[in-house]
């Protein structure tokens, strides 16, 4: 199988006053074409950590990340705002959608960013509206959707440009039970019908089942062998 991410030896310390926090120890990961891979652990284990570093948010201490057979360390600050806008789809707890854009703007908005306007994106939002339940709501503002219905804008927001990966950062977690089990479906159907890798964080074990494979992270490191 193709590696799609692989993380090898993070590492990432803070410093708060004079006490040094070890958020990562030494993580290694290896993420495949396809998989839907969820990431179980509780608060402060290191699992957003880890997931802003595997998507360029952050810089490991110790260690790198490669995406493709790029390695996310040898990018200058341009190239990685490339990388994350057009290689990596981001699901974030609270959304993340400009108030001002409605559902189909804030879906087109990658698009938008690299100066990209074609019929063929047009039509490819359109497909994304469709496929997450949301023809009827293409033109609302985000105040205009329920918390559900934000999410699901911003997965097909995810999927827009046909990421390598798509880096899901506890996406039930501002959704009531109903909307929360929507989402979940919805990500294990884009897994299993579009064949999209996803890396989902989460403290949900319920949320953790719908994916294939599931790791534990504790105290900064993987509980068990991840290879």
């Amino acid at each position: 199988m193709t590696q799609i991410l692989v993380a090898k030896n993070l590492h990432k310390s803070y410093k708060m006053g004079e006490i040094e926090v070890q958020a990562l120890r030494g993580v290694d990961l290896i993420v495949h074409e396809g998989e839907f891979i969820s990431i179980m652990g509780p608060s402060g284990s290191g699992k957003s950590t880890l997931l802003h570093l595997l998507g360029g948010l952050d810089t490991p201490t110790q260690g790198e990340v490669i995406l493709g057979r790029k390695s996310l360390k040898d990018l200058k600050d341009s190239q990685l705002s490339k990388i994350r806008r057009r290689e990596i789809g981001f699901i974030f707890q609270f959304f993340n959608l400009l108030p001002t854009l409605t559902a189909a703007e804030n879906i087109y908005l990658p698009f938008l960013l690299d100066n990209q306007r074609h019929k063929e994106n047009d039509d490819l939002v359109i497909d994304l509206l469709s496929l997450v339940g949301l023809n009827d709501r293409s033109h609302h503002l985000p105040n205009q959707l329920s918390g559900g219905e934000q999410q699901r804008v911003a997965v097909a927001r995810s999927l827009v440009t046909e990421p390598r990966i798509i880096l899901a950062d506890e996406p039930t977690g501002n959704l009531d039970s109903s909307a929360a089990e929507n989402i979940l479906k919805l990500l294990r159907t884009i897994s299993q019908e579009r064949k999209q890798t996803i890396l989902m964080v989460t403290h949900d074990p319920k949320a953790a089942g719908y994916a294939e494979k599931t790791l534990t992270l504790q105290d900064g490191s993987f509980v068990e062998n991840v290879q």
